[in-house]
């Protein structure tokens, strides 16, 4: 899912699922679906809120009209807003994706991701190509308790598990890469867990402070340095290329050529640099998604 010291978690703002997003002030105003223009949507960190604007700028580049429906919430929030037309297009994580839209299909081999992806998206949406860029989950602790328990993998946790808190959004106790998949993977327990927000600033402050002991952050996020990232021994986690997801009914050519050219070009270390920007230079998400098409050559 994903998700960070450096997002910023936006409030919500209006009474409506699909209008919890901060709307930029640069919004359309186009419907979503209408033959002029495409709504675009982000999860609720700043990662994704980046990417979807970076579409939205080459979108309108291209001269489409785009309206943007920020912070909409997690998946379990945004899909349902793909396929009910409350919005176009958002970016997505492909291993992530998987696991939500096909939770019985399990532990699958990398290689198999992408085919077993597409077999699982709903009929009225269609994934774009992937970009070379990811941010995979990853299991983090305070290095006091690494050192303590001799922590280097996740299968290290195992026997310590009955002794230490997990914690994260809601939505990670019944994902298959979260709470599930520790089970039955690693046949870990925490002794307990603590609901938060999705790898953001919530649980990474109560994971240095310690209120809790395990926290699962994003590969791209730079407060791993002041951590100790346990390696994912077992592949638990797959491969998490980020994949502009889009309404069937709303997709075109002039759409696919703007997103599979940024795709082609974003990288994970553009990821990090531009996390970076926001997080720790705080400078703004469209001024940094700006920069980042025009360094680009895009």
């Amino acid at each position: 899912m994903r998700r960070r010291s450096f997002i910023t978690v936006l409030a919500a703002a209006a009474t409506t699922p699909f209008a919890l997003a901060g709307c930029s002030s640069a919004d359309a105003t186009a419907s979503s679906g209408s033959s002029s223009g495409v709504t675009i949507g982000s999860a609720n960190f700043s990662e994704s809120q980046l990417v979807a604007e970076i579409y939205a700028l080459k979108l309108e580049e291209a001269g489409v009209k785009v309206t943007r429906k920020f912070n909409i919430g997690s998946r379990e929030t945004y899909i349902p807003a793909l396929k009910d037309g409350s919005i176009d297009i958002i970016p997505d994580y492909q291993g992530a994706l998987l696991t939500y839209l096909a939770p019985s299909v399990g532990h699958i081999k990398a290689s198999a991701l992408t085919a077993t992806l597409l077999s699982e998206l709903p009929k009225t949406v269609t994934m774009l190509k992937a970009s070379p860029a990811q941010d995979v989950n990853v299991l983090a602790v305070r290095k006091d308790t690494a050192k303590k328990y001799s922590l280097t993998t996740i299968s290290s946790l195992a026997p310590h598990a009955a002794e230490l808190s997990e914690g994260s959004g809601p939505e990670w106790k019944t994902r298959y890469e979260g709470v599930v998949g520790l089970k039955s993977v690693y046949g870990i327990t925490f002794k307990s867990f603590v609901p938060l927000d999705s790898a953001g600033p919530l649980t990474l402050a109560a994971l240095k402070n310690g209120r809790i002991d395990v926290a699962p952050l994003n590969s791209t996020d730079p407060a791993l340095k002041s951590l100790t990232v346990l390696e994912d021994d077992k592949g638990l986690f797959l491969p998490q290329n980020i994949a502009p997801l889009v309404r069937t009914s709303a997709d075109n050519p002039k759409i696919d050529t703007a997103l599979n050219t940024v795709s082609a070009k974003l990288t994970t270390n553009d990821l990090i640099d531009m996390n970076d920007k926001v997080s720790n230079d705080h400078q703004g998400i469209a001024a940094v998604a700006k920069a980042w098409l025009k360094s680009s050559g895009l």
